[in-house]
């Protein structure tokens, strides 16, 4: 059981060590908005990866002969992750300091969960990361049930508590950011965006 565990610490140490449209999407939410929301943002992120682990755990052979799955989802994000892009690109500069917004300007916590979801939810990598996690996790003969689910239980709350750890630390730096500062992060998370979506429909496009 204990092999169960640092294997799969290990594994959530290196699929949060990876940057992409999620990283992004998590510094600019606490930045932009406070740390509560990066935090449902997070929890919508862990929702959608735990979907993926039911999904490809109990049907891992139906998803790898399924090419189109793959496919249409690469379709399908792409345009959703160009769609945020733009989105990001024709924010306007504010016109006052950043600073904690009060409760009636507070955004909804389930917009934010839904964007975590989605945003992690369509990239056809963490499907594909999830499958492969799943191929590995079946050729493991000595593992139980219990370590199993140990296994798949630490990747997530390790990937989750470091989701955490980066909306936290962008949320202390908060005081450092100035308007022209989130201006430009505004403009670099959109053509992050727009490159991860062009990068998914390439690869679905081939």
């Amino acid at each position: 059981m204990s092999e169960a565990l640092v294997e799969g610490v290990s594994m959530g140490l290196l699929l949060s060590a990876m940057i992409g449209p999620v990283f992004f999407t998590l510094i600019q939410s606490s930045l932009e908005k406070d740390f509560r929301y990066a935090a449902v943002v997070a929890l919508g992120i862990l929702t959608s990866d735990a979907l993926y682990v039911l999904l490809t755990f109990f049907g891992i052979k139906f998803l790898a002969e399924a090419t189109y799955f793959e496919e249409v989802l690469g379709y399908v994000g792409g345009a959703i992750l160009i769609g945020f892009g733009i989105s990001y690109l024709l924010k306007r500069k504010l016109d006052k300091p950043i600073d904690i917004q009060d409760k009636k300007s507070r955004p909804k916590k389930r917009s934010a969960f839904l964007k975590g979801f989605s945003i992690n939810g369509i990239n056809p990598f963490v499907l594909l990361f999830w499958i492969s996690i799943a191929s590995l996790v079946h050729l493991k003969t000595g593992f139980g049930r219990a370590d199993f689910w140990l296994y798949y239980s630490s990747i997530l709350l390790t990937v989750f508590s470091i989701d955490l750890f980066k909306a936290y630390i962008a949320k202390q730096l908060k005081g450092f950011v100035t308007v022209h500062f989130m201006f430009w992060l505004n403009k670099a998370v959109g053509i992050a965006m727009i490159g991860f979506g062009l990068r998914l429909l390439w690869f679905a496009i081939g």
